[in-house]
């Protein structure tokens, strides 16, 4: 109806969509979500009911984040077009149940299927699968009860023909891993916890019946991420243990990505002495106990490498530049590369080195013109101070990097040396970073448009002139290198932070303000600066940067009051593509003022707010939720009683389940002893890419799934 209302008043003005030519229309039409197209514009008229159905805009239907699908639409979705599907893909439709699942079984010529966070039983895969005989890959949960032995022959006919599997695994098993005969790519994430329900210890042991040796023999990609916990590493050796037997010829990327210490055994090393002879891999990522104090990459041999991930390793400088870029030589065919946590990366050595000592920007020279196709980069988690040099600040030379797509800085990395030698305490450096008493620190007033900003900065700083040459970047990550998440994985709430880096006192408002020059930014963390005084600079974000969707701010300014609430107020009014809000800030108050500038952000979709002693007025997220008609996720923790929490989150649901069906709503108290039990029933969509911190610039290779 409005496309036909939309006609006559574009034929009062000359102008008719329905005149332009099928190729601009179907172009239109690829923006819209596929239910809509289907379900409701091909119902406006003849043409484009012809047009929706157009192979380029049924051959892949996205469900993935499209919150608004439910049951119904989705039985008819698979009645009206399943035969004219493709590739599908499902991942995180947490809230459809297994009976709609199996409406997949419509679209017989599935090539690709990705049920990543979706309910499927054994049982249910089993029917699926057995009656898509075209299906090459395949993205599924393996969870608590799975059986193979309840997979049919014609479902594991399906699987030996499967050359693509992403597994998510909740449970010890080897899944559908050893069905799949025809393997080239394998990704395995293991989120299996160490207790039950509970309370009862578990075993990485397998199941009976789970015996059967995977096949390895074609495998070009092997990835691996692990969740904290003993028995992940556990269940992940069993999977490593045919690799060490036989190493596939045609392996080229091999990554595992594994926190804390994951200890390097006689099975993985005579994998690695097989790769080091038998291959040439283009990505690769290792545990840190595997590479620290090995001569490991001197061995190894690279092809046209297109990922590097030394997460978190001892690496030092001298070892990147002769073991990995081979003394400088080209490697144009590298996009991205994560250094997170590695903190001797930019020294020649790191035998005598202390972590806070300035780094040697030869190192990094040499890295930038190597790598000068670098579009993914990852310094986060590590004390990068620059000399005074002239014309060798760490800023000032990854400005040569004009394809950079994303960058993750330390705090200290972005500051002026000169401004630390030459500027004097501010307010903030002599208000203590901890939580003690408040201290007043006179009427926070910020300046309300970029002129006055730019009177207030010098726009010769390097971090100004690095925002200003990196113009098409679009997720920026600033963190402080002593930052810690009050929400870890699977322990208590962190009730104690670290202090900021010294040199980072000196980051406040004006660096915020340059990230504004921006234009294109999607996605921006700021972490820990502890300088912030009014948060002026996020006013001006606001104005700026309109494609932004993503926005995480955590530990900004004095930590006893958050002195930039009325800037962050002004900042979501211009917000009108945000989606995702994540807050974690000590004494955050989430009151109707707050609420009432975020029912601004029309396209806001989840909401996470972390805040130690933060407070909640009930009356005003309950007006929110019934303003902001996209949100689907609503995850508080804060300071209120578990009586309060529990009554708002039960109203919540109450009022607005039924209208939306992916409604995920958890509010509780952050220092409450059950907060991991609570955490561990979170769709692993949202606690993955919103709830828990962490960086995620290079985390994983880019196009690693579709």
């Amino acid at each position: 109806q409005e496309i036909v209302s939309g006609e006559s008043e574009e034929e009062s003005n000359g102008v008719n969509l329905m005149e332009f030519s099928d190729e601009i229309l179907l172009h239109i039409l690829s923006y819209v979500p596929c239910t809509d197209l289907v379900l409701n514009v091909r119902r406006t008229c003849r043409k484009l009911a012809t047009l929706c159905l157009d192979k380029s805009l049924t051959h892949t239907v996205l469900l993935q984040k499209d919150y608004k699908v439910n049951k119904d639409k989705v039985k008819q979705l698979m009645r009206d077009i399943g035969k004219e599907i493709y590739q599908l893909n499902m991942a995180g439709c947490y809230w459809l149940p297994s009976s709609t699942i199996d409406h997949v079984t419509r679209c017989k010529n599935l090539v690709k299927l990705n049920l990543s966070g979706c309910h499927v039983t054994s049982r249910h895969l089993s029917k699926m699968l057995s009656t898509l005989q075209h299906l090459r890959s395949l993205a599924i949960d393996v969870n608590p009860g799975f059986d193979a032995s309840q997979l049919s022959s014609e479902c594991k006919a399906t699987l030996s023909r499967v050359s693509e599997l992403k597994q998510t695994l909740y449970t010890p098993s080897y899944g559908v891993v050893p069905c799949c005969t025809s393997l080239e790519k394998l990704l395995l994430y293991f989120e299996i916890l160490d207790r039950s329900r509970e309370g009862f210890m578990l075993s990485g042991q397998l199941m009976v019946g789970e015996s059967n040796v995977p096949h390895y023999q074609n495998l070009r990609v092997f990835y691996a991420r692990l969740a904290p916990g003993y028995v992940n590493q556990e269940v992940v050796r069993l999977y490593l243990a045919v690799l060490s037997d036989r190493t596939p010829e045609n392996l080229h990327a091999f990554l595992i990505s594994a926190p804390g210490s994951f200890a390097e055994t006689g099975a993985t090393k005579n994998l690695l002495d097989s790769m080091a002879r038998n291959v040439r891999l283009d990505a690769l990522q290792l545990p840190k106990a595997w590479i620290n104090g090995s001569g490991l990459l001197q061995h190894l041999k690279f092809n046209n490498p297109f990922y590097f991930s030394f997460s978190r390793c001892t690496l030092s400088g001298g070892h990147l530049i002769q073991r990995v870029i081979n003394g400088g030589k080209d490697l144009k065919s590298l996009t991205s590369l994560n250094l997170s946590g590695c903190v001797h990366c930019l020294a020649p050595e790191s035998l005598f080195r202390k972590a806070e000592d300035d780094i040697d920007s030869s190192i990094l020279e040499s890295l930038v013109m190597s790598c000068c196709n670098l579009r993914h980069l990852n310094l986060s988690a590590a004390h990068h101070h620059s000399s005074e040099s002239i014309g060798n600040h760490l800023c000032q030379l990854l400005s040569r990097l004009k394809h950079l797509l994303s960058l993750a800085l330390p705090v200290c990395s972005i500051t002026d040396v000169a401004a630390n030698v030459e500027k004097p305490p501010t307010a903030s450096n002599l208000v203590p970073q901890t939580f003690g008493r408040k201290v007043r620190i006179g009427i926070q007033t910020y300046p309300r448009n970029l002129a006055d900003q730019a009177n207030q900065k010098i726009e010769s700083s390097v971090f100004w002139a690095l925002m200003g040459s990196l113009r098409f970047l679009e997720t920026l990550e600033i963190i402080g290198s002593s930052f810690s998440s009050a929400m870890p994985r699977n322990e208590p709430a962190i009730r104690n932070s670290l202090p900021p880096c010294v040199r980072a006192q000196n980051v406040g408002d004006s660096e915020v303000a340059a990230i504004s020059q921006l234009t294109y930014l999607q996605s921006l963390t700021l972490a820990q600066l502890p300088n912030i005084l009014t948060g002026s600079g996020l006013v001006n974000i606001g104005l700026r940067c309109q494609h932004l969707r993503t926005l995480s701010l955590a530990n900004l300014g004095m930590m006893g009051k958050v002195v930039y609430m009325s800037a962050l107020m002004d900042m979501l009014k211009h917000c009108k593509c945000l989606r995702d809000l994540r807050l974690e800030q000590p004494y955050f108050c989430a009151g109707a003022q707050f609420f009432q500038a975020l029912s601004h952000c029309s396209s806001l979709q989840r909401l996470c707010i972390v805040s130690r002693s933060g407070t909640l007025q009930s009356d005003a997220v309950m007006s929110f939720m019934a303003n902001c008609l996209e949100v689907i996720m609503c995850h508080m923790f804060m300071g209120e009683s578990l009586t309060v929490c529990k009554n708002l989150q039960q109203s919540i649901v109450r009022s607005f389940q039924a209208d939306r069906p992916a409604l995920n709503v958890v509010i509780f108290p952050l220092l409450h002893e059950d907060l991991t039990e609570v955490i561990r029933d979170v769709p692993m969509r949202h606690l993955d890419e919103i709830t828990l911190f962490k960086s995620r610039v290079a985390e994983e290779p880019p196009n690693l799934w579709w």
